[in-house]
């Protein structure tokens, strides 16, 4: 109780020093500070970080994605590759039991055969079939010619009374008969040389031809291939199913090498990507191996469905290293554009929803409307207003005037009563 009491009175004795410390000599009231204006102090606008650089996350997905279809009906009879390997194109995937068009292919090869054979044949009696009008045009030439003789030296025997009128007229009907029997096997060796006997046999091995062909794509076409070359993916095909044309895809190819990084943007972090031509990228769980990528794609408009705009970067994968489903994180920005012409907060002058600050301009001090934007520590992004190199002034902005003159600026000098550096006194 005695210690309690003693504490009691001590306290009353420091609140009594204190009392008497914050009173003027001579004076029943309190002393009042009277402080020195704070003096006019400019520095330069400078660039500093502002933040790390925007990031956001991004799906790699495949390059293009192939279907893998059956063009072809029948049930699979060996099964090459599975799902989640690495595929070239071409590579059979695999294989359809093929005995019916395996048949079908022999029968059109013989079909083939026969029609080659049918052309050489149309051919060769082309050939000797015309060697014989020929002929039987060289030989009608042949007759005529001394049919025509003959009957000249009739003329002359008649005209010399060795032959009478009647054999006269007799050699001028032979004459007659065989300028007709010329005139026949030159019309026929004509009407041979205008028509195409061998067309029908040719059109009939075109035909042949062809059915081969088809038969020996429709073959092919038991043997299921890859159509490009990546991972095989959505594939579960098994030995002993029956597959169809019409069912459709039985697989995909997800082509690995280049890769697409995705993402979808709201409209700030658009901006920052816009006008870009690439952008870097990095493993989250190697955040120290960085790496540039091409834009691929960036919507030029809005989805109505998502709000959102699509971006699309283009990776290089030949070691096929980035395997889609996989998440990577993409800079929007670079840590040089989070270099930012910057001002301390305590230079602002703030009046109602305006920003102002006071910048030395020449022999005067300029008030500046500004617009701020992020802020780090004591530090925040100047949009608009300011630039970089200027003088801002950063202590005593409160006591300028718009337009002031520099050296009317010079802060008084500090009272010398003693209450200027007195404590201010307490209530």
């Amino acid at each position: 109780m005695k210690k309690r009491t003693i504490s009691i009175f001590a306290l009353l004795a420091a609140a009594a020093v204190l009392t008497a410390g914050c009173s003027v000599p001579g004076k029943g009231g309190p002393a009042t500070a009277q402080l020195a204006p704070r003096a006019i102090k400019t520095e330069a606008i400078t660039k500093q970080k502002i933040s790390s650089p925007i990031e956001q996350v991004a799906d790699v997905a495949a390059g293009t994605t192939l279907d893998v279809v059956a063009k072809a009906n029948g049930e699979v009879t060996q099964v090459l590759k599975k799902r989640g390997e690495y595929v070239e194109k071409g590579d059979v995937l695999f294989v359809i039991d093929s005995k019916d068009a395996e048949s079908n292919k022999r029968k059109s090869e013989l079909s083939v055969t026969s029609a080659q054979e049918a052309l050489k044949q149309a051919r060769d009696n082309k050939v000797n079939n015309r060697k014989d009008l020929v002929d039987g045009v060289s030989k009608s030439q042949t007759a005529y010619d001394n049919a025509q003789q003959d009957y000249n030296k009739m003329r002359n025997d008649y005209d010399s009374g060795l032959v009478t009128q009647h054999q006269v007229e007799q050699s001028q009907q032979a004459v007659d008969n065989a300028r007709m029997a010329l005139e026949s096997a030159q019309s026929k060796l004509s009407a041979f040389d205008n028509t195409d006997s061998i067309a029908s046999a040719q059109t009939q091995a075109e035909s042949a031809n062809l059915a081969l062909d088809d038969a020996t794509r429709a073959l092919e076409n038991y043997e299921v291939k890859a159509p490009g070359s990546g991972i095989l993916t959505d594939f579960n095909v098994v030995i002993g199913q029956t597959v169809s044309a019409a069912a459709g895809k039985v697989g995909q190819v997800q082509q690995v090498d280049p890769v697409k990084i995705k993402t979808e943007l709201s409209e700030t972090n658009y901006q920052q990507v816009k006008g870009k031509q690439e952008l870097v990228y990095y493993n989250p769980d190697t955040p120290d191996k960085k790496a540039t990528a091409k834009i691929s794609y960036l919507a030029p408009i809005m989805s109505a469905t998502t709000k959102t705009y699509t971006l699309e970067l283009e990776v290089p994968n030949a070691d096929h290293q980035l395997q889609p489903g996989t998440r990577f994180m993409v800079q929007l920005t670079t840590d040089t554009e989070e270099q930012v012409a910057a001002i301390p907060t305590l230079s602002v002058i703030r009046e109602e929803a305006d920003t102002f600050v006071f910048v030395k301009q020449g022999d005067v001090y300029q008030k500046r409307k500004v617009k701020l934007g992020r802020i780090n520590g004591e530090y925040q992004e100047v949009l608009d207003g300011v630039k970089e190199g200027e003088q801002l002034v950063v202590t005593g902005q409160n006591t300028l005037k718009d337009g002031q003159k520099v050296e009317a600026t010079t802060a008084p000098a500090a009272s010398a009563t003693p209450a200027a550096s007195a404590t201010p006194a307490a209530k």
